[in-house]
């Protein structure tokens, strides 16, 4: 078989979906302006939304204007963000491995990512320079990506990239659970605690430019991978003969996850599952095409982070709900559907 006869084998994927997908990313940005509308509007403490608004273009400096800039805008600016990268890496992730059941959170990324974080609350090094803090979850989740592959072999098999991915998870989480008992006062344990509990309160423009252009890099990154997914979706001998280097595809992949993974865990601690559902929801909207759903899954997940962290705000609690709980406790019911299912499929 030729390589051009082999690229026709994806030409029908591509036209049944292409319409489909359009009006699924019409869809999911409408629905992200809106909640990232309600985001701003909506809180614990009463907000004339278009008064403060105004007020704020103006540039004035009214309690609302100060309300909506310096503390709504960073947090809804950052549920994109965090939202956007963790579901364009779980779909990245699912797409390379072959595997619906990868995510950062699943096979080890986010737990290294937090690991780094961590060294660096443990040492003090985020009081003394303000980048150790991404650049330590950047450094813990590239050593998670390049230790898992390391485990699973050059040629290893989609299961052994995932039980690779699973032993770095159990590592970093006992690695993190040393660093807190020997945490020099229960001050830094509890900020530590907290912090790995996952939240976007109480974050500011510093932790936005701190963590954007490193989200964003990684992205446009793994926004790269789509045609080499693609073709790998129909094999590795068929991708490589229709050129694609899978040694540079995955250098590729490692590289934008340490990046985007590193930086959202960094700013807003561990958000676990949203890499899980999302790919899961928009693969059939998508016609199960790799280079679709990356984009898709990242507006998905920006989507379902806005809705998870206005969520959050009214929960009927005493203290504001975490966010990296809220999407646990939604995450951990789809994944045991996930299991049922293919199991039921294995029958």
């Amino acid at each position: 078989m030729t390589g051009v006869a082999k690229t026709d084998r994806l030409q029908p994927i591509a036209l049944a979906s292409r319409t489909q997908g359009s009006w699924l990313f019409i869809g999911l940005t409408l629905f992200i302006l809106l909640f990232f509308a309600l985001s701003l509007s909506l809180g614990r403490v009463p907000l004339a939304f278009f008064e403060a608004l105004g007020a704020l273009l103006e540039g004035e400096d009214t309690l609302g204007a100060i309300v909506l800039y310096e503390i709504r805008l960073p947090r809804a600016l950052l549920a994109l963000m965090v939202g956007a990268t963790l579901g364009l890496t779980g779909a990245a992730l699912q797409g390379y491995l072959r595997n619906p059941l990868a995510e950062p959170g699943i096979i080890g990324v986010s737990a290294s990512a937090a690991l780094g974080s961590v060294l660096v609350f443990y040492y003090g090094l985020a009081a003394v320079f303000p980048l150790a803090l991404p650049l330590g979850g950047m450094a813990g989740a590239f050593v998670a990506v390049l230790l898992m592959h390391l485990l699973a072999g050059r040629q290893g098999s989609a299961l052994g990239l995932i039980l690779a991915g699973v032993a770095v998870n159990s590592l970093a989480a006992a690695l993190t659970a040393l660093a807190l008992n020997l945490a020099p006062n229960p001050f830094a344990a509890t900020e530590i605690i907290f912090w790995l509990l996952g939240s976007l309160a109480d974050r500011s423009f510093t932790h936005v430019a701190l963590a954007a252009p490193l989200m964003a890099l990684g992205g446009l990154v793994m926004l790269t991978l789509g045609r080499a997914l693609d073709a790998l979706s129909l094999g590795e001998e068929t991708a490589e003969s229709l050129g694609v280097d899978l040694g540079a595809l995955r250098l590729r992949l490692i590289l934008g996850t340490a990046l985007g993974v590193g930086a959202a865990v960094s700013v807003a601690g561990a958000i676990g599952f949203v890499g899980l559902i999302v790919p899961h929801l928009l693969r059939p909207l998508v016609g199960h095409r790799p280079s679709l759903l990356l984009p898709a899954s990242a507006l998905g997940g920006a989507a379902l982070t806005l809705v998870s962290d206005i969520a959050v705000r009214f929960a009927p609690f005493g203290p504001e709900l975490r966010l990296g709980v809220f999407t646990a406790l939604i995450g951990a019911p789809f994944f045991f559907y996930l299991v049922i299912r293919l199991r039921r499929e294995t029958w």
